[in-house]
């Protein structure tokens, strides 16, 4: 461990422990997948980014080694990690020129740009959209004024070759276009099964991978394959899921306003078509069926206690109730005179 951190530091690489994890240091080659966790910051602990909160969820970075990723001081130091191990690495800018850059694209990443817009990815290749603006005031800062920074990384998981499924991004064209008959078929079963939202993911993965090729000008075209008839049939599937998702989130909106105002027949039946449009949403329609029936309970107990109020003595002659509020000194008091049968106002 001692000739690593002294190689990393005569490389502008300060490594601190803060747990050790378990086991020996993998043997990191080319191919090797590694899920890490990182939180990215200024020397002065200002946080620029963390996967933890990324996008109000908590998803790790997945990272194929020897894929060329945008960073290469992140396949470095995780290469110097054992399994579960947290460590703290400040890396001179040598090392963080690129960070705003492959920062922007992760931010996009986590936040779910729209697919076809081809900013969306399963892994943490980062795809430059924009050399001049990042839309991030704090990346633009860096930008105009590199500096070092810290990575703090957790190393979740190490999978040797061989021992996963390759996704996309990491294929080789020819692997490309060898997948892309089986993620149709995989996006085909999805949507029999009702898996509206799986089989969009498959068809656009699919598609990525035809217009991957296209875009590189790859050997594949020069054979006479027509990619873009490849690519139609996928498309046109891919907007029928989207067509489909887009009026399942109309009907599920609109039954909860109907269940907003007591309108129990029209939510039940927008939230019926919600499950027949996507199976895989009755937790979530089953949720806003219990809040729609408690909010009628609740209202039943209002009007029965409004029922019981206005039959009430009262409520029926008011002026018994103005009268019993009445003070003292607001009401004219009547006595009756020992010597006299008349009443005598004491007031």
């Amino acid at each position: 461990m001692e000739e690593v951190g002294l190689k990393l530091s005569a490389d502008g690489i300060q490594k601190k422990v803060l747990s050790p994890g378990k086991g020996e240091i993998p043997a990191y080659t080319d191919g090797t997948k590694v899920k890490f966790h990182y939180r990215s910051s200024l020397c002065d602990g200002t946080v620029l980014d963390d996967s933890r909160r990324m996008g109000g969820q908590s998803k790790p970075m997945e990272l194929i080694l020897g894929k060329k990723f945008k960073l290469p001081v992140w396949e470095r130091v995780v290469s110097t990690m054992r399994t579960g191990e947290i460590a703290e690495f400040t890396c001179d800018v040598k090392h963080t020129a690129l960070y705003p850059l492959v920062s922007q694209s992760l931010r996009n990443i986590s936040v779910g740009k729209d697919p076809l817009e081809g900013q969306r990815h399963c892994c943490g290749i980062a795809q430059v959209h924009s050399h001049h603006s990042h839309g991030h005031k704090d990346l633009e800062r860096l930008q105009t004024n590199p500096q070092p920074l810290v990575f703090t990384m957790e190393l979740l998981e190490v999978l040797l070759p061989g021992s996963f499924a390759l996704e996309t991004w990491a294929m080789t064209d020819e692997e490309k276009l060898s997948a892309v008959p089986q993620i149709h078929e995989e996006g085909n079963a999805l949507f029999k099964n009702g898996d509206i939202e799986g089989a969009a993911e498959k068809y656009y993965n699919a598609i990525a991978c035809l217009k991957n090729l296209q875009m590189k000008g790859s050997q594949v075209i020069s054979r006479g394959l027509k990619l873009d008839l490849m690519i139609t049939p996928l498309l046109l599937n891919y907007c029928r899921c989207k067509l489909i998702l887009d009026n399942v989130k109309a009907y599920f909106k609109r039954g909860k306003a109907h269940a907003a105002v007591w309108n129990e027949a029209e939510a039940r039946a927008d939230f019926e078509k919600v499950l027949n449009l996507d199976p895989s949403l009755g937790p979530a329609v089953a949720k806003e069926i219990r809040a729609m029936e408690e909010r009628i309970r609740e209202k039943q107990k209002e009007e029965k206690g409004a029922t019981k109020t206005s039959s009430s003595p009262a409520a029926l002659h008011p002026q018994l109730l103005w009268s019993s509020r009445r003070r003292p000194f607001e009401a004219k008091r009547t006595c009756t005179s020992s010597f006299s049968s008349s009443a005598v106002s004491c007031w």
